[in-house]
């Protein structure tokens, strides 16, 4: 509006010669004014303007709250325009004066802001009045104006408020929040970029000449999504879709559209606030996930307040402890615990968190139905941003069937599963404990090794399950028999060991095995028979024969090796001796498995002479060793060690072997045919053995006659059923079999009967004492008789005088062996002797 030149000649005019302001200039002025109004509560300098804008003599603003203390002219005129609810025109006479009043309440969002008015002397004399139509229009639009920039102070006070508040409320996050800053886009209705901030360049990567005139379907990611239509007023408003950053990245984000308008309310531009929700959708997916995961945690969460009462906690604790959420929630946790009243937050636990840690351990547990139960057991403490505690946590698992787990296998790795006693690792353990305290104390210990004799067999006969109740009532009465303070296990098979920790005699210990003897000796009933059992027990004393565990217990295995050789039921005590004699076996053995590959083996041959003829009808083929250093190596010596390692399989198929290829030898070289005997082990019986025998014998081409087998009596005592098979199998096979060492065992009729046996050898023990010895006579004559009676050859072994050969042939025997004829004799020297005593031509006893 432009400046209007008001003259006035009335009396108390206020204005002669007054600029009235234009529009501009006075909305200026009045937003500045309003800025001052909390420094200048009257409004004076409102009042001014608008005396001014009005060329008026009087005027007057207050704020609705500041109106209804006031009194005076210019309260009353503000109270009646309030009542009227529009613009009040009256007349009012102030200081003799009569004034023409403009006032009107000033209102904005549905409410009443402030109120103004104006005044102007009035001469009634004149006909005029003070303000015309197009002042009162005037003061109407000036008072819309100040109206609304009331209305925007109000609405910015009231967001100033509102964010005190919510700051307030918000603490930490809201200031966080208060640092961001969102990309905000200007967009024509057209829906292309009039223009962009530098946060929305940061956020989608493009400078703002890169995307000004593009449509903003650049941007999305989704371009079948419409924001706008031809409807201004019906463009989205406020939704959420993905987006398309430079570096063809995709993110979701939410935008609000606003309109903006004309001065005319006609729609002119969007203001596009797109707000990044990346970072929003992943905390709300973690913690989507971290919810999920908590609650189908196998282990129990729970959450408490400050005042220590249940908050929270997950499904894996209503499953462990029994109850539900409901029922713990506001309780304290210690009515979870064993004892009653016991604090999860103990002392050593507080200090543990009180720095924010974290405290791990095992507590004990009670469910709701009582039961109790370890939990490994984690707690911490929860802080906020300015490290007030807020919260405890409290994670724990059920640790029941882990420990049982562990005492089992504890149980399985240091107890014998069938006596329940100490196992070998266990039985060390605590025998060394207890030699680290005798060590202390200076005093003596022992070790004793007890061995069930001939426990194998009853595993043959009653099966290994009836068995081992036998091993189990051995196990109890040793226990029964021993003191508390000593310690039994059983080390594997029959073998038991027992430590004496204190023993102030060795005497004691030997006492404590002829108990132990007595205890294993009393009858055993099994599947209603009854069985006797003996047992070797070796001993050894600590500190003399030893001071650890592990030489402790070979020393006393070593002496329980030589009291089974003694016999049934004894016991020894270890010697440096017993260990010498034990080291030179085990060279022996060392020695014995490298002796066919060093050629260390070689066999010499006794003759069998013919008593009636005089000729050789065959030899004994007699193993031997030549050690390099050790020299002639006796049988006496070896072959014990060879039966014991199993060595003697391959040794007596070289002797079998090595027998053969002489036979062939001498047939080639066109000597007398004779037979060769070679000894077997029953560790050597198996179903192929013959297939072998047989084999060898086809592979140097030499009558099956010539090889005869030699087996003991005793051997026939064991297995028989499988031995018949085996000697049925030579005897098919045409291979003669002869018994040796004949009246040393048994000697039942009804084996000779059973076995296809050929010929009978009277053992030398029997040879020996005759002819003086009436009994040995007797035997020998009765053993001859015997023979011939079922057919078999007799032949005498151990023969070594004239007396011995006389009477041997007088009770008709037909052949012997011995000194008194001819030692073992070399290959060549064998050869020799037979051409010497046969001649050149071939025997008839060779059975060829």
């Amino acid at each position: 509006m432009p400046s209007v030149q008001v003259l006035s000649d009335r009396p108390g005019g206020a204005f002669v010669d007054a600029v009235v302001p234009s529009d501009f200039a006075l909305a200026v002025q009045l937003h500045g004014a309003l800025e001052r109004l909390d420094d200048e509560p009257s409004g004076e300098a409102i009042a001014a303007l608008f005396r001014r804008a009005m060329a008026s003599d009087a005027a007057s603003f207050v704020l609705v709250e500041q109106a209804a203390g006031g009194g005076g002219l210019w309260a009353d005129l503000f109270a009646s325009a309030a009542a009227s609810s529009g613009l009040l025109c009256c007349r009012a006479t102030i200081a003799g004066q009569d004034l023409e009043h403009l006032v009107l309440p000033l209102s904005g969002g549905g409410e009443t802001l402030a109120f103004v008015g104006v005044g102007r002397v009035s001469t009634i004399g004149d006909g005029l009045p003070a303000y015309d139509q197009p002042a009162v229009r005037r003061f109407v639009e000036l008072s819309a104006l100040l109206a609304g920039l009331l209305l925007g102070r109000r609405r910015q006070q009231q967001s100033e408020a509102a964010l005190a508040v919510s700051s307030e409320h918000s603490g930490r996050q809201t200031q966080l929040l208060e640092q961001v800053r969102d990309a905000l886009i200007s967009i024509d209705l057209d829906g292309y970029i009039a223009g962009w901030n530098d946060a929305a360049e940061r956020l989608f990567g493009y400078a703002a000449a890169e995307v000004v005139g593009q449509h903003l379907r650049i941007l999305q990611a989704d371009a079948n999504v419409e924001l706008f239509s031809a409807d201004a007023e019906r463009a989205a408003r406020e939704t959420t879709l993905r987006w398309k950053k430079k570096s063809a990245e995709t993110f979701w984000a939410s935008v609000s559209l606003a309109l903006v308008r004309k001065e005319n309310g006609a729609p002119d531009a969007y203001v596009g606030n797109v707000c990044d929700l990346s970072t929003q959708l992943a905390t709300e997916e973690k913690l989507r996930l971290d919810a999920r995961i908590f609650e189908r945690n196998n282990e129990a969460i729970l959450v408490t307040d400050v005042d220590e009462r249940i908050i929270w906690s997950n499904r894996a604790f209503s499953h462990i402890t029994g109850y539900t959420a409901t029922e713990v929630l506001g309780q304290a946790p210690a009515m979870l615990f064993k004892q009653a009243g016991e604090s999860w937050l103990r002392p050593l636990i507080c200090d543990q968190i009180a720095g924010g840690g974290e405290w791990r351990g095992e507590l004990p547990f009670k469910r709701k139905n009582g039961e109790t139960f370890p939990g490994a057991t984690a707690i911490g403490s929860v802080r906020d941003a300015n490290g007030k505690l807020r919260n405890h946590f409290f994670v724990f698992s059920d640790l029941s069937e882990r420990k049982e787990a562990e005492q089992k296998i504890h149980r399985l790795a240091y107890y014998d599963a069938l006596t329940a006693l100490p196992n070998r690792c266990l039985f060390k353990s605590l025998l060394e404990q207890a030699l680290s305290a005798a060590l202390r104390k200076r005093s003596h210990g022992a070790l004793l090794f007890v061995d069930l004799n001939r426990f194998k067999h009853i595993n043959e006969s009653f099966g290994h399950t009836p068995a081992d109740s036998i091993l189990e009532e051995v196990a109890r009465r040793l226990s029964t028999a021993l003191r508390e303070e000593d310690i039994v296990a059983r080390l594997g098979g029959d073998e038991f060991a027992i430590a004496l920790p204190e023993i102030s005699r060795r005497e004691h210990a030997g006492n404590v095995a002829k108990k132990v003897l007595a205890a294993v000796a009393q009858p055993f009933f099994l599947e209603g028979h009854e069985i006797l059992l003996s047992a070797s027990i070796g001993i050894s004393i600590f500190p003399e024969d030893g001071r650890d565990s592990e030489t402790l217990l070979k020393n006393a295995d070593v002496a329980m090796v030589r009291a089974k050789k003694r016999g049934t039921s004894s016991h020894l005590f270890y010697s440096q001796e017993m260990n010498r004699r034990s080291f030179e076996q085990l060279k022996l053995e060392g020695g014995l498995r490298r002796a066919i590959g060093r050629g260390e083996l070689h066999l010499v041959y006794q003759p069998q002479l013919d008593l009636l003829s005089g000729r050789i009808t065959g030899a004994e083929a007699l193993l031997r060793r030549q050690h390099p250093q050790d020299g002639l190596i006796p049988p006496a010596l070896f072959i014990p060690v060879a039966e014991e390692t199993g060595l003697i399989n391959p040794i007596g198929e070289w002797v079998i072997n090595a027998a053969c290829a002489q036979i062939r030898a001498w047939i080639d070289q066109g000597l007398p045919c004779v037979h060769v005997a070679v000894n077997l082990s029953a560790r050597q019986f198996s179903a192929s053995l013959p297939r072998k025998v047989v084999g060898l014998i086809a592979r140097h081409a030499i009558p099956r006659a010539f090889l005869e087998l030699e087996i003991t009596e005793s051997m026939l005592m064991h297995s028989a059923d499988s031995v018949v098979a085996m000697m049925r199998e030579f005897g098919d096979a045409g291979v003669p079999m002869a018994l040796d060492d004949f009246g040393t065992g048994y000697s039942s009729l009804s084996y000779l009967k059973r076995f296809p046996i050929d010929n009978l050898k009277i053992d030398q023990s029997f040879v020996r004492g005759i002819p003086g010895d009436k009994d040995d006579s007797a035997i020998a004559r009765a053993i001859i008789s015997m023979a011939k009676n079922l057919g078999l050859s007799v032949i005498a072994e151990g023969v070594e005088t004239a007396a011995q050969i006389d009477f041997l042939r007088d009770a008709g025997c037909e052949e012997m062996q011995g000194y008194y004829f001819s030692r073992p004799l070399s290959a060549d020297a064998f050869a020799e002797l037979l051409l010497r005593t046969n001649g050149p031509q071939l025997s008839k006893s060779t059975g060829s």
